[in-house]
């Protein structure tokens, strides 16, 4: 066989999702005023259960925890796209594209991670809620919200690891408006083979395992709450799970969609729309769906401004 001219690259091009100018202003708009929400929406709800001391309990440790992360996640993703939207010339440099990457792979395993940990929390809330105090003792959440970031690492540091090995040769285009790890794969002129193993295998096991735990945790949630005699029992039991079901099924559906097949299956319509939905809408969902339907999370953030009135009324 001939050889192949293989040179490392020093940059990309982000093709992003459309080549419409038209298009790209209303989603530049519309990106613009979702990443406004989000990082309103998580620092508030970081803010405000820093700030009440009734909000200092397990559930709303990860929560303070999922809020960060999807912060990051956003903010890793989100002022780039917005930067692309708005330039002729896409450009992003070797080191940046996979810096975004990790990053972005760091905080996804992260999340999942604490996802299920989340889960486990309302498990032991709810099913065994007289010796909840115990098994969720500060000790135990910090060493779980540890183990979740432990895990980030380990997934982005193998993903580091396994992509540092590849070339690239034909083209330096990317069809995806970020540095995802499908793309990429598809872009190199190496054998990816071994590469995509390793990291399915990672990134496969995290997200298995910590749907597992998740769906064991529901299960049993579920089969507790029935058991319940009273209609309103019932429904305080569920509403404390209810917002964070719904959260974690939009997150695993999408990141299931997206990386749990070859990358030579990778669509570029649909994995940009799964993208979108995981990288950008779900970091602004999260909080609204946590504080929407939470009461106390309400009452903490009324009393915040009431607070906040009374104080400019005193001055």
């Amino acid at each position: 066989m001939g050889r192949r001219n293989i040179t490392q690259v020093s940059d990309f091009i982000l093709m992003g999702l459309t080549d419409s100018e038209e298009l790209q202003l209303v989603l530049f708009m519309l990106f613009l005023l979702i990443y406004l929400i989000t990082v309103l929406g998580n620092a508030c709800m970081m803010l405000i259960i820093r700030l009440h001391l009734q909000l200092h309990t397990p559930m709303y440790f990860f929560l303070s925890h999922l809020s960060f992360l999807d912060l990051s996640y956003s903010t890793v993703i989100t002022p780039r796209t917005l930067e692309n939207l708005l330039m002729s010339t896409k450009y992003i440099s070797y080191l940046n594209c996979f810096t975004q990457m990790n990053c972005f792979v760091f905080l996804g395993g992260t999340e999942c991670s604490l996802l299920s940990s989340m889960a486990y929390d309302r498990y032991v809330a709810i099913c065994n809620p007289l010796h909840y105090p115990v098994v969720m003792s500060t000790r135990r959440c910090c060493s779980l919200v540890l183990g979740s970031y432990l895990v980030g690492f380990m997934n982005s540091f193998v993903s580091a690891l396994s992509m540092s090995r590849l070339h690239f040769c034909d083209s330096n285009i990317i069809y995806h408006f970020f540095c995802d790890l499908p793309p990429i794969l598809t872009l190199s002129c190496t054998d990816t083979h071994d590469i995509e193993i390793i990291i399915f295998f990672c990134a496969g096991s995290t997200l298995i395992l910590s749907l597992i735990t998740v769906s064991v945790s529901y299960v049993s949630i579920l089969s507790t709450i029935l058991k319940i005699t009273s209609n309103s029992g019932k429904q305080k039991a569920f509403s404390t799970c209810a917002s964070h079901l719904l959260g974690v099924s939009i997150f695993y559906g999408t990141m299931i969609f997206t990386y749990l097949k070859p990358s030579k299956s990778y669509s570029l319509g649909k994995d940009q729309i799964a993208s979108v939905f995981y990288t950008i809408v779900i970091p602004m969902v999260n909080p609204l769906i946590y504080s929407l339907r939470n009461k106390e999370v309400k009452n903490a953030l009324i009393r915040v401004m009431q607070n906040r009135k009374a104080s400019k009324q005193f001055k």
